[in-house]
């Protein structure tokens, strides 16, 4: 009878928000044990588990105990280390913008889900999710979904999504988990939680905060020396509930609360001694899942709310316009979803139905020699809606052929209706050889901002659609060795662009008006033997714009093309090596990036130069509870612009213990 329960249990607890199996009175997770490539269970790739090598889609995970292994790091540093992932500012001064490039995408155009739900910040042009709100402390893993995504996960999900999963409830009925650390630029980060599970009910509660005097977000390049550290203040509180109501349902609440301040200059190699930014993020979520014969219905709602002011008093004039200005801007998302899945033999079945909402509100007042000014953009303008229906089907081969293929009908409440559909077939030889190609369709609809500013909005913008071929082969040997070698190809049509309208006016408005196109390769490969760990991946990277506009938005009268990597690097390499012996591991890791273009107003982009890092991470286990660890970053010391007149970090270090308690 337990062991039917125990299956019974199993099986509920396998959707998406999960990543956990139950009994009555055990809590029993998959990353708790050692797997391989091979066996290793993803969730993200069809909102349902299943074993990574037998989907076609092309996914990368970063692991509970690679996450473990980046205490001194944050998650935009982390997410750099995976082939086709760029993302500028992640080693700027702490608080920096993090947009996350991926295949050449422009920042918007990747999905961030936080446990599958999506969440994203409508006060911002291009809709993405600021990265600095979730603590890494509080994450479990984190699962990358590459392509259009768009079909399971909507809009935004052009170049594909990264799901980040926290941290969940530990089997007992109380547990602890205290980390503290400390490292260069004064900076501070501690976390502390308590979960557990009794009998039916599992509760995890999270508290993380970092401290930081940092260093000059603006580059001296007088070398005065007279810019003055731009701090960074953070404070999250996670709390997450789950109750096995029945044998066959389960309740889910949580809710998130971060609130950080940083300092901010005045623009590129221009301090400003007085002017502050915060944000604050507000996240509620409930859910409930229905065990069936052969799968589960899932019931979802989530609420997102992002606060970002920036103030700025002036006093020491760096803004020659104002002497003081106040901005506030808030954007609020509801996400509710329905979806079901089903399995048998050789037929997996996910059917669903999404609903969203999105509004923003934005206030501006400043004040200087030419007097006050205020703009604003209110939600009862601000605001959209979609509803989307959408379903994915399965079919397996004996002979290891495996198809795919999904249709999403989207609805928006401003341009009407578009289509998007996803084929991915695969063959999988002997357990040892992958062989995949991958058609897919994603959408990007106008943000709020695009839609609805007073001075450059446009409300007939209708949405950006791509396509997307993959193709490749992955070969695994056991579980020592793996490699991958994709290629990609996107071409984007109705891309929308900030365009000069009349000059004599200084007019500008959104407009879809250019198309898009990016290529290249990712390889990857990984080899364990021995004690020893080793992985490898790079990515090469081409794209171009294809407009009647230059990059400025001017008219130059008839279509021409020109590059759209702008802070994409063209070459990215990654490499790490890591030995493990008894309690003591260390691993050293090398990035190199080639040169990039960074956009310049008015005027042609500038090329930025070549760099490299190397990393040196070490950690002794004092016992199965203590841990020690130290994070050596850029050692050699570099000296580079990942965003062109801003810091980044220069050899730097955190130190500091864990306990599992």
């Amino acid at each position: 009878m337990k062991k039917k329960i125990f299956i019974v249990a199993a099986v509920l607890f396998s959707s998406r928000l999960m990543g956990q199996s139950w009994n009555d009175s055990v809590v029993i997770r998959m990353d708790e044990f050692p797997y391989s490539t091979l066996d290793r269970v993803i969730v993200t790739a069809r909102k349902t588990e299943q074993r990574q090598n037998s989907t076609g889609k092309v996914t990368n995970v970063i692991l509970p105990s690679q996450i473990e292994q980046s205490k001194g790091k944050t998650i935009s540093e982390v997410l750099n280390t995976v082939s086709g992932i760029s993302i500028n500012g992640a080693n700027n001064t702490a608080g920096t913008n993090q947009t996350v490039n991926l295949r050449g995408a422009s920042a918007g155009n990747i999905l961030i889900l936080l446990d599958g739900v999506p969440v994203n910040d409508p006060s911002v042009i291009t809709n993405y999710y600021d990265l600095n709100l979730i603590p890494i402390d509080q994450v479990e893993k984190i699962e990358i979904v590459k392509g259009g995504q768009s079909t399971l996960y909507g809009s935004d999900a052009v170049a594909g999504v990264i799901n980040i999963i926290t941290k969940k409830a530990k089997r007992k009925p109380a547990a602890m988990n205290v980390s503290a650390s400390a490292g260069s630029y004064s900076t501070f980060r501690n976390n502390i939680g308590i979960s557990g599970t009794k009998k039916r009910v599992s509760y995890n509660v999270q508290y993380s905060n970092v401290f930081s005097n940092g260093f000059s977000a603006a580059y001296d390049s007088a070398g005065n020396k007279n810019f003055d550290k731009d701090g960074f203040r953070q404070h999250a509180v996670y709390a997450g509930l789950r109750w096995l109501i029945t044998r066959r349902l389960l309740g889910k609440l949580n809710g998130r609360y971060t609130h950080y301040k940083t300092d901010v200059d005045a623009a590129a190699f221009r301090d400003d001694k007085d002017f502050i930014s915060a944000s604050k993020n507000f996240q509620a979520g409930a859910g409930f899942t229905y065990e069936l014969v052969n799968g589960n219905v899932n019931l979802n709602y989530f609420y997102n709310k992002v606060v970002r002011t920036y103030t700025d008093d002036s006093t020491d004039r760096s803004n020659p316009f104002s002497y003081y200005s106040d901005s506030k801007y808030e954007g609020i998302t509801q996400f509710a979803e329905l979806y079901s899945t089903n399995k048998w033999d050789n037929v997996e079945l996910l059917a669903g139905v999404d609903f969203r909402s999105n509004k923003t509100n934005q206030d501006y007042f400043s004040f200087g020699p030419f007097g006050p000014y205020r703009n604003s953009l209110k939600d009862t303008l601000a605001n959209m809606w979609q509803l989307s229906p959408y379903a994915s089907a399965v079919v397996r081969s004996d002979v290891g052929l495996t198809i795919e293929g999904g249709l999403r009908w989207n609805y928006h409440s401003e341009y009407g209706n578009n289509l998007t559909y996803t084929f991915n077939p695969t063959y999988l030889i002997d357990d040892k050889l992958k062989l995949f190609g991958n058609l897919y369709s994603s959408y990007k609809t106008p943000t709020l901002y695009q839609l609805f500013d007073e001075f450059a909005g446009n409300k007939n913008l209708k949405a950006e659609r791509s396509l997307m071929v993959e193709g490749g082969a992955e070969y695994f040997f056991h579980s020592d060795f793996r490699t991958r070698l994709v290629y990609f190809y996107r071409d984007t049509k109705d891309a929308i662009q900030f365009l000069l309208i009349d000059p004599n006016f200084f007019t500008y408005q959104y407009r879809n008006i250019n198309r898009q196109k990016n290529r290249g390769l990712e390889w990857e490969a990984t080899y364990n033997i021995g004690h020893w760990q080793f992985e490898a991946n790079y990515t090469h990277v081409s794209g171009k714009t294809i407009s009647p506009y230059d990059e400025t938005g001017t008219s130059l009268g008839k279509d021409t093309s020109y590059s759209n990597l702008y802070r994409v690097p063209r070459n990215v390499l990654n490499f790490s090596a890591g030995i493990g012996i008894k309690k003591l591991f260390i691993k050293a890791q090398l990035r190199a990036v080639s040169k990039r273009l960074e956009p310049v107003y008015a005027s042609a982009p500038k090329t930025l130069s070549s760099y490299y890092t190397v990393d040196l991470y070490g950690d002794y286990n004092f016992s199965a509870k203590w841990k020690l660890f130290i994070d050596l970053k850029n050692i050699t010391n570099q000296r580079y612009f990942d965003v062109f007149g801003y810091n980044s970090r220069r050899f730097n270090f955190m130190t500091g213990l864990s306990v599992n308690l």
